[in-house]
């Protein structure tokens, strides 16, 4: 597609030209780090004006020379911005985009992940497994109010619905005034009756008893099954169920963020026991259901508040609040535009293991940029009483110029080559 390729190379270059904040230390030891080495080089000149041996003028021009060429901080302003290049380049060919460097810098620190359940941990794909109409109620008028009202809807389990309805051949009514309630249902008119598809929670807002449909969606939520309820005019016909595999990857990817150190953490809008099937399908142990879009919120505020650094992983329009105030969004690239724009990284296929691939690369990449900085302040710190010379009263050697600028250019050398280190990073 090459719209979506164009999206991706626009992300990619928009990204290699942010900064990330850890570049802020780089510029702070800048801002006061080339007033140092101009007062260094004076005093040495003046040193050697005074005390040198002849001819003085000639060795402290060499010295103050020498100082200022090997002590320019073109590794130090370099140290960072290669790195983070280099890494979203690499990111991108492991199908990972990081939005700006600040995304990629705070992955690292990271120490919990929140999981939506539909779309992230699942296929996101549901299918209607089960029909269960109230005594009277045929399955297909069960089915065609159900689908006629979600034909508005972009949920996954509204769309989902329809394919089954339209699979079997029913032909759908048009409906009016379609409202979306986030995390709960939608409401509608289908042929001058208002139709409700949603969950037990949003009939109850409605003052419309479920009834024994509670029971049985009971024992098909034990099994994995999202349940959605269906009510005409006021009163309950039926409910649908669906079933959203687990991915095939999801086990092995929630181990590997385990084994990485993070707390990893199941929050879906299903009911409870959907979520606890999930979970445990998937080895997690933390879970919560029945959580609304701005439930997701607040949770993910309450873990920061806790003093956790809270990463948020989800796929659509639901997800998008959590995706907004976590410490670091990460988006599926299949879910929906909303959640794309609001997340700071996007896999950009549905597999679950490029999630392991951006914690590898982040902390790689971070671990780079330190190596750089040391190397930086490292050869800064040893060239420059060299260039002064420290050594000469002892073995009579100074360092003169074109030594002094050879490596200056080694030491930017070296750190560009440190960074391109991560073209090569394993991250599976």
């Amino acid at each position: 597609d090459v719209t979506l390729l164009a999206q991706i190379v626009q992300t990619v270059a928009d990204a290699q030209r942010s900064r990330a904040p850890v570049q802020a230390l780089a510029d702070r030891v800048s801002s006061w780090f080339v007033p140092a080495v101009i007062a260094v080089a004076v005093v040495a000149a003046v040193v050697w004006m005074i005390f040198g041996p002849e001819p003085r003028l000639a060795y402290a021009l060499v010295v103050a020379g020498s100082t200022l060429i090997i002590a320019c901080p073109c590794a130090l302003g370099l140290a960072t911005p290669m790195s983070m290049t280099v890494a979203m380049g690499r990111g991108a060919q492991a199908g990972v985009l990081f939005r700006n460097a600040d995304a990629l810098e705070r992955l690292e620190h990271v120490d919990t992940l929140v999981f939506d359940k539909t779309g992230t941990l699942t296929q996101g794909r549901p299918e209607v497994v089960t029909v269960l109409p109230v005594d009277g109620v045929p399955e297909n008028e069960l089915l065609r109010f159900a689908a006629s009202l979600e034909q508005s809807s972009e949920h996954p389990l509204g769309q989902a619905i329809v394919r089954h309805a339209l699979g079997r051949g029913l032909r759908l009514g048009r409906s009016y005034g379609f409202e979306a309630y986030p995390g709960a249902g939608a409401a509608g008119v289908v042929q001058l009756r208002k139709v409700l598809v949603g969950t037990e929670a949003l009939l109850q807002s409605e003052r419309i008893d479920p009834g024994t449909l509670v029971t049985e969606a009971g024992h098909l939520r034990e099994h994995g099954q999202t349940v959605v309820f269906v009510a005409v005019d006021g009163h309950p016909i039926g409910l649908v169920a669906l079933a959203d595999p687990l991915k095939s990857e999801a086990w092995d990817v929630v181990k590997s963020l385990q084994d990485l150190g993070l707390r990893v953490v199941l929050v879906s809008g299903d009911h409870v026991t959907s979520a606890r099937t999930i979970a445990g399908q998937a080895g997690i142990k933390e879970f919560h259901g029945g959580v609304d879009p701005a439930g997701k919120a607040e949770m993910v505020q309450q873990l920061r508040a806790e003093g956790r650094v809270v990463a948020m992983a989800g796929d659509g329009i639901n997800d998008a609040p959590a995706l907004a105030v976590a410490d670091a969004g990460i988006a599926m690239g299949a879910g929906t535009d909303v959640a794309r724009q609001t997340a700071g990284v996007v896999l950009v296929s549905n597999d679950l293991r490029g999630l392991v691939r951006a914690f590898r690369l982040s902390g790689k990449t971070m671990n780079n940029v330190r190596q750089n900085l040391w190397f930086a302040f490292g050869y800064n710190a040893l060239g420059m009483p060299l260039a002064a010379g420290v050594l000469y009263p002892v073995f009579g050697w100074l360092l003169s110029p074109w030594i002094a600028a050879a490596a200056m250019s080694l030491s930017s050398v070296s750190v560009i080559s440190n960074a391109l280190r991560l073209r090569r990073t394993q991250l599976d």
